[in-house]
């Protein structure tokens, strides 16, 4: 589990937290069905008191993000997520704009991300990178998936050299979590994975403006598949949840 980020501003420390813990769930560090550390530790990991872990906890699972579980397997628990999922999609639906406008966000932060990481990557980036794409071909589940394809991203900004690009690409993707893990197939996943190895072939070879290109298509295919998802007339049933890409 990553340390928090400095920088508390106007939220309080409950917020960060919670905020903090459910940015990890929705780039897949952590996801559904996963078991949280146990208390003291996770606390200690966060470098805050046990209290204030455990009111932030508590947001998170009125919010519906984790749930107690009692007994010899019990500990905290990551859920199913519908519940973010239903209130999410239903934001999406009913805020004009804003579905586009996070896809446009992205694609101006990530077409740039892979264009400095062409100009700036060294062997050691490439090899993060192809490591990711790797973890792809072989996740055995859609939480696996999520996880390799948000660490794709956040290797090329690595090798972009430039945290701030980095933190924004991985703030903009939390927002689009859902989409990611509990919905269902609108493409296969090897298309995906083609996708992403285009854009690490064009990085590869130092080809500035072929890597924009790839990803600025990477990301366009995406804004396909969730329109589709966000705003089609019927919900996605449980029995269709896939792994949506990005």
């Amino acid at each position: 589990m990553e340390s928090m980020a400095n920088g508390v501003t106007t939220q309080t420390l409950t917020e960060v937290v919670a905020d903090h813990l459910r940015r990890l769930i929705h780039l897949g560090e952590v996801g559904p069905g996963d078991r949280l550390p146990a208390e003291r530790e996770l606390a200690e990991q966060l470098g805050i008191a046990r209290l204030s872990l455990r009111e932030a906890l508590k947001t998170l699972q009125n919010d519906g993000y984790v749930e107690v579980r009692r007994g010899a397997r019990g500990g905290t628990y990551v859920t199913e997520l519908e519940v973010p999922v239903a209130r999410w999609r239903a934001r999406m639906r009913t805020v004009s704009g804003e579905f586009d406008d996070i896809i446009d966000f992205r694609i101006g932060l990530e077409t740039e991300t892979a264009r400095l990481a062409a100009a700036r990557r060294a062997p050691e980036d490439l090899a993060a990178v192809r490591a990711t794409i790797e973890d792809l071909t072989v996740a055995h589940d859609r939480t696996a998936f999520r996880l390799a394809d948000s660490r794709f991203h956040a290797s090329l900004a690595r090798a972009a050299r430039s945290s701030r690009l980095g933190a924004a690409v991985e703030s903009t993707r939390a927002e689009l979590f859902n989409t990611h893990d509990l919905l269902p197939f609108i493409d296969p996943v090897q298309e995906s994975v083609d996708d992403h190895e285009t854009v690490f072939r064009a990085v590869e070879k130092g080809d500035v403006d072929a890597a924009a290109a790839a990803m600025r298509d990477h990301i366009e295919h995406t804004r396909t598949q969730l329109r589709a998802i966000v705003f089609a007339t019927e919900p996605p049933s449980p029995e269709s949840f896939g792994t949506t890409v990005s």
